[in-house]
């Protein structure tokens, strides 16, 4: 059941579900029960002019929310549509700021997510780009020993989510497009496999993982084919345009 202040809002929602930034919003509105009016995105395409005057910036997600207050705004980047809509209507996802207890669990929720983007969350993208499996192997090595030690403590608590909560939190729903995709990617010949047994060694966070990349707000858009795929023609790309410029 939805969380609700006493509004119904009318949410358009500018997405593309095979977008990891744009699943951030998705799981939030999918954990909150709010309906939601979908727009897809095509993101290898020039946007066009109709949408550049919702997002100047043509990212996505963006939505437009209107409710018996406000009116057609439109609100975008995908952590702050997502602590938008968590604000909004109060739940489980993170807790309210008014008590020195909720500011704490707040604070925490922050650090955590920006831990992962700061020191790990762009390793599996270096490691993409890399040509040689020792390359690749190197770094994997590098990223699993880095989220053992930046990551690993801050789940002691996990329990099976973030903070001891037994529902998502802002925390997963921030982070969780990116898990999944690095454990799909292992599993399938992308990333090493290195990467997924190496977790595995990590008791906090692969229980946390194994939680996380399961929960239905967080599968109920995802399309492996199609990530994989996209995948694959955007490394070919990188690849290409790498050597052009060598």
């Amino acid at each position: 059941m939805a969380a609700t202040n006493g509004d119904t809002p009318k949410i358009t929602f500018y997405t593309n579900h095979g977008c990891p930034w744009a699943h951030r919003a998705h799981i939030v509105v999918k954990e909150l029960g709010l309906s939601y009016d979908e727009v897809i995105i095509d993101l290898d395409t020039p946007r066009e002019p109709w949408y550049l005057e919702v997002n100047p910036r043509g990212l996505v997600p963006s939505i437009k929310f209107s409710n018996g207050t406000l009116k057609d705004e439109i609100i975008t980047e995908s952590a702050i549509v997502s602590q938008f809509l968590a604000d909004a209507y109060p739940s489980h996802l993170v807790p309210a700021s008014n008590t020195a207890v909720g500011a704490l669990a707040r604070a925490r929720i922050n650090f955590f997510v920006d831990t992962w983007f700061t020191k790990a969350g762009s390793f599996w993208i270096s490691i993409l780009r890399k040509d040689s499996a020792e390359e690749q192997e190197d770094l994997a090595k590098e990223f699993v020993n880095l989220v053992g030690k930046e990551i690993e403590p801050l789940l002691k608590d996990a329990s099976p989510f973030f903070g001891g909560s037994e529902k998502l939190t802002l925390a997963e729903a921030l982070t969780a497009p990116f898990i999944l995709r690095i454990y799909s990617l292992s599993n399938n010949g992308f990333l090493p496999k290195s990467v997924v047994s190496g977790f595995d060694a990590l008791p906090n966070f692969s229980k946390w993982a194994a939680k996380v990349i399961k929960h239905e707000s967080v599968t109920y858009i995802w399309d492996e084919e199609a990530v994989l795929a996209g995948t694959k023609k955007r490394v070919e790309k990188l690849k290409a345009e790498a050597k052009a410029k060598a």
